[in-house]
């Protein structure tokens, strides 16, 4: 029984290692890297913050896409074309690339650091 809290602890930290790692099969870019991309019309630029952080800065060539609405939304991206996510930090775009891969999406990136690194 004196064992249980470091059981406890061990389980929680690899839940969050496996949420924070990044999705096996999606490119993992640098915002020096997206800066380059921004201009390309074959790829498709998604934010997943919500709606009032958008608003407050965003990306000129990013569509808003809130997170908790990604997996109702995929019918308004094209699976032929690059899509590359971008959130606050980095996490829920990582989170969002892996709905996209569940939903069947090849083409995927995830800017690492997200905005806070822009």
């Amino acid at each position: 029984m004196e064992f249980l809290p470091y059981i406890f602890m061990g389980l929680a930290v690899v839940f969050l290692i496996s949420r924070m790692k990044p999705t096996s099969g999606v490119r993992q870019i640098s915002t020096a890297e997206l800066k380059l991309e921004l201009n390309n019309k074959n790829k498709q630029f998604i934010d997943v913050r919500t709606p009032m952080e958008f608003k407050g800065k965003h990306i000129q060539q990013f569509q808003n896409i809130p997170l908790n609405t990604i997996g109702n939304s995929t019918n308004m991206l094209s699976k032929d074309k690059e899509i590359i996510v971008i959130c606050q930090s980095g996490m829920r775009s990582n989170a969002a690339v892996k709905q996209l891969k569940k939903a069947g999406f090849t083409k995927l990136a995830n800017v690492k650091g997200g905005l806070n690194a822009w």
